[in-house]
């Protein structure tokens, strides 16, 4: 994937022999869509140096993310997401709208060649995850390549319709990623539901949704699971998982890019 119009890209630098350090950050308070993808992409940064970071996080207020490329004037009724007054971003991976409340979100950002392919990359996290998820209870497994194509990027929600590779239980769709790659860099992220609020994105789509296929911690467990049992579990297995130096930290946007994520001429650039 080549870097959105608008986005810097850091200095790029090989994935040295050794040891990599890991950054681990959680984030128990939310924060405004901006500031979420403004803080993904500082993770970058620290990639282009060599190490590599696992960010936990919130959202708040509940936002509606768009992704990079969807075609958002002609697919969403802007209209009523402004009456109803709905916090919007458009995030710099691709993929469908996503609807953040109840949710875990994680993003991990790293050299390009610490797990490989954009392929192999996808599958390596969502194995962790899917690791992780098994751990709380949660029947989770990797989706199969699905036998026809899948839907085009203004075909409404995220959480419509589950891809290959991605993390699903009885066939419905838990977590759902996007991933971009700038120079010598990547950075993966996607959201856990702790419950499923994404009939938000079908009641701002304009015409007709194609019909939900997700699925919550909640619905599969019984039980209503928080944010911090959720956070504790997969930082537990990625240092199992991921082997390296690992230090719990925190990380500040850049002004640069809490201005970009802010700018409405990207949120409206398509």
């Amino acid at each position: 994937m080549t870097a959105p119009s608008g986005l810097r890209i850091p200095n790029s630098a090989p994935c040295g022999e050794g040891v990599i350090p890991w950054q681990l950050v959680v984030e128990r308070s939310g924060s405004p869509g901006w500031e979420n993808m403004a803080t993904d992409m500082a993770l970058l940064g620290h990639a282009a140096s060599g190490g590599a970071s696992l960010r936990l996080y919130r959202w708040a207020p509940p936002c509606l993310s768009f992704g990079r490329n969807e075609p958002v004037s002609t697919r969403y009724d802007l209209s009523l997401i402004r009456a109803l007054g709905l916090d919007v971003v458009r995030r710099p991976t691709g993929g469908r709208a996503v609807w953040h409340d109840t949710e875990l979100t994680y993003a991990v950002a790293g050299p390009a060649t610490m797990f490989g392919s954009l392929h192999d990359t996808y599958l390596a996290i969502h194995e962790m995850l899917a690791h992780g998820l098994r751990r709380l209870g949660v029947r989770a497994e990797i989706a199969p390549r699905p036998s026809s194509p899948m839907p085009a990027v203004g075909a409404g929600a995220c959480f419509a319709s589950p891809a290959g590779g991605e993390i699903v239980v009885d066939g419905r769709k838990l977590v759902g990623s996007a991933q971009l790659r700038l120079g010598d860099t990547f950075l993966q992220h996607g959201s856990v539901l702790l419950e499923n609020t994404q009939h938000m994105v079908a009641r701002v789509t304009r015409g007709p949704a194609m019909p939900p296929a997700a699925t919550s911690l909640a619905d599969v467990l019984g039980r209503r699971v928080t944010f911090d049992d959720v956070a504790s579990t997969l930082g537990d297995t990625a240092r199992a998982v991921w082997t390296g130096r690992w230090a719990a930290v925190s990380v500040a946007p850049s002004a640069d890019d809490i201005a970009h994520f802010k700018d409405s001429s990207w949120i409206g650039r398509r």
